[in-house]
Parts: C-alpha cells; structure tokens; sequence
C-alpha cells in the first residue's frame, strides 16, 4: 500500500514539471524564451548536367528511341524549392524505327539526381535556351 501512495505522490509531483521545458519557435512567447528556428539548408550547388545525361540516358529516353544529337541546357534553379530544372534535347525514333524528328524534355534534378522528366509544355522557357552536346 505504502509503494502505491509513493508511486502516485511521485507522478504527481512529476506533471508539473513534465510541462517546463522550452517553447517551439512559434509559441506566442517572448523571443529569449522560445526555441531558436533552425538555419535553413545551404543551397544545393549546380549539377553537372552533361555528366548526369551520360551516366542516366536510359532513364531520360528510352533504348528503342535511339536517342542521337543529345544537347542539354544550363540547369536553372527551381522558383520554389531547393532543386534545379533543366531541357534536353534529342532526336528520336519511334518503336518502330520511323524518326519523330527532335523531342525536348524537361528535367527535375535535386541532390544530382534526375527526379522527374516531362515533355516540354508552351509555358515552358525551352524554346529559349541555349544548348551544348553531350
């Protein structure tokens, strides 16, 4: 009996002090009591677009496509977020060998990985850059 009494003398004691503490960074609490907001990540340095089309041709187009005169543009930062955008440019062929002609892509690279890659859209800015062979 007596452990139990001590047993609940001692959360009791406890609960008050569970609730000290620091306050996160957008408690309504004065500046010097709240928790500091942590620095935001350093911006992630430009990809070697050329290199990373070499090394991940085969996730850009497919084999069948025989993708020839590969040109990629200057990578481009992302407006929202930490990532980098950039356009490749390749002349393919269909599944059954007849050329489509030039085919552009758009890219999405983040941590020097290729993300994502769509067909160029007319909102798109790929019309206007520039572009080197890989």
């Amino acid at each position: 009996m007596r452990r139990l009494i001590l047993t609940m003398v001692l959360i009791a004691g406890a609960l008050p002090l569970s609730a000290c503490g620091f306050a996160d960074m957008r408690s309504p609490l004065p500046e010097f009591m709240r928790v500091k907001a942590p620095d935001p990540a350093p911006p992630e340095p430009p990809p070697d677009i050329k290199r990373l089309m070499r090394e991940n041709l085969e996730q850009v187009f497919t084999a069948a496509s025989q993708p020839q005169r590969v040109r990629v543009s200057t990578p481009r930062r992302e407006p929202v977020g930490q990532g980098w955008t950039a356009c490749v440019k390749a002349d393919l062929n269909s599944v059954m060998g007849k050329p489509l002609g030039t085919r552009t892509y758009r890219l999405a690279i983040s941590g020097n990985t290729i993300i994502d890659r769509r067909s160029v859209e007319e909102d798109d800015n790929c019309s206007s850059e520039s572009y080197e062979p890989i």
